[in-house]
């Protein structure tokens, strides 16, 4: 009579490979969600941070120096253009007073050519320039007519 052992060593290695196949597929399952998770938090902050931007320059009426201030952001620190604001946000969404950031908010007027209406865009995008979220804000503004 023949002894089994080499049966049962050949079954057990077949069980420990198919095993390690499946613990191998599920830590590439968990990375992958890990990484969506943490792309997903910094989209959810980002589109917080646009909608108090753009809520601070309506509530101001589109003073971007009121709306900068309301918002604890330093005005023209990063501005190229006027009316505009920017600010540069560190990896865990505080300010950055460097040129070194992982997110950058952009408000900046945009011409309707509507009398009495004013526009925005508001934008968070990372540091490679890739927009997480944009917005758009509007609001009117007093009109004096002559006459």
């Amino acid at each position: 009579m023949k002894s089994k052992a080499p049966l049962l060593l050949m079954e057990q290695m077949v069980m420990l490979v198919v095993f390690a196949l499946a613990a191998a597929l599920c830590v590439q399952a968990f990375v992958r969600s890990d990484a969506a998770s943490a792309r997903n938090e910094a989209r959810d902050a980002a589109v917080v941070l646009c909608q108090n931007a753009a809520e601070a320059i309506r509530h101001s009426g589109g003073d971007f120096e009121a709306a900068a201030q309301q918002l604890g952001i330093p005005f023209g620190a990063y501005a190229q253009e006027e009316p505009a604001f920017s600010a540069h946000y560190n990896e865990d969404w505080s300010l950055s007073d460097t040129r070194e950031y992982a997110y950058c908010l952009r408000a900046e007027s945009v011409d309707i050519g509507v009398a009495g209406m004013g526009k925005a865009s508001v934008c968070v995008s990372e540091a490679e320039g890739e927009a997480l979220f944009e917005i758009e804000v509007a609001w009117q503004q007093e009109v004096f007519f002559h006459g």
